[in-house]
């Protein structure tokens, strides 16, 4: 069943890296990935979300970018803004903030490091969404907070009118089909992991936010196209086609190789916030080395 609420997206959502230089927020880079990604076909762009480092940015930071992000878009593509974080009040803070600049929607994570109760976690979403009137997508990364969102959860969570989607980065499909299944048509799912991205959408999916499509969005715009339009083995050779790719993505932790990669195409500096770092000259040179089959240096 289709989602009765407004669909954000349907597709390829980039997971923007955030360029830095001296330490600073790079603008002049960050509208280049923007063009570049627009460009290119992403069908929506997401700010300040985990592959942004947004954990190092200050809510100042994020502000900023959420700002320029949605003037530099300009309506062409949908802007998504990260806005989660383990202080709840801050996330409606800034969620209120990005819903008031113009973004289409909010991205907000289960609260890391707190490890809520299930009714925390419905009193932390339901208080995010009651704020703003812009869709709300809800984000379950379990590796990097330590916490999942139970599938009678989401059925509760569903319910709430601006609550529309959910990216699902937890690498189980049986997850996946539990929610499609047990929300009844009120919940879009995003794959939250390249990898899976044509077994969710086979599932029902909308598509998938992606750290891939950072350096190759049209062929991560292309999988999910071609699903829609049924040429599902066109769009499974395209799966099968970025599986390297994909891999050396995740390598290290993200964003620290597809950052590495972006410079090394000349789309920004390889700068980062500690605690990540730079990649060993014997690591980059195994990404050079799957950059170069797929003809991006």
């Amino acid at each position: 069943m289709s989602n009765c609420k407004n669909k954000v997206f349907k597709g390829c959502a980039t997971a923007l890296i955030t360029p830095f230089s001296n330490g600073k927020t790079d603008y002049e880079s960050l509208g280049r990935l923007i063009e570049f990604q627009i460009v290119e076909k992403a069908d929506a762009l997401v700010v300040c979300g985990t592959t942004g480092e947004s954990a190092t940015l200050s809510e100042g930071e994020r502000r900023e970018l959420i700002s320029y992000a949605v003037k530099k878009v300009n309506g062409r593509v949908p802007v998504i803004a990260g806005t989660g974080c383990n202080n709840i009040s801050s996330a409606v803070s800034l969620s209120r903030y990005a819903y008031e600049c113009g973004a289409d929607a909010v991205m907000t994570v289960t609260p890391y490091y707190n490890k809520a109760s299930a009714a925390g976690l419905y009193k932390s979403f339901t208080s995010i969404a009651d704020a703003v009137k812009i869709p709300v997508i809800l984000y379950n990364v379990p590796s990097r907070t330590g916490i999942d969102i139970p599938i009678w959860l989401y059925k509760e969570l569903a319910c709430h009118e601006n609550i529309c989607a959910v990216k699902e980065a937890s690498g189980n499909i049986v997850t996946v089909a539990k929610i499609l299944e047990g929300c009844d048509g009120k919940l879009d799912v995003y794959s939250g992991n390249d990898d899976m991205t044509l077994p969710v959408l086979a599932l029902g999916g909308s598509g998938v936010v992606s750290v891939v499509s950072n350096i190759m969005p049209r062929r991560v715009h292309d999988m999910c196209a071609c699903f829609e339009e049924g040429r599902i083995k066109e769009s499974a050779r395209i799966q099968l086609e970025l599986l390297r790719l994909i891999g050396a993505c995740f390598s290290e932790i993200n964003p620290i190789p597809v950052k590495t990669m972006a410079s090394l195409m000349g789309l920004c500096s390889d700068e980062m916030r500690l605690p990540l770092c730079a990649l060993s000259d014997k690591e980059t040179d195994a990404l050079k080395n799957v950059m170069r089959g797929y003809m991006l240096i």
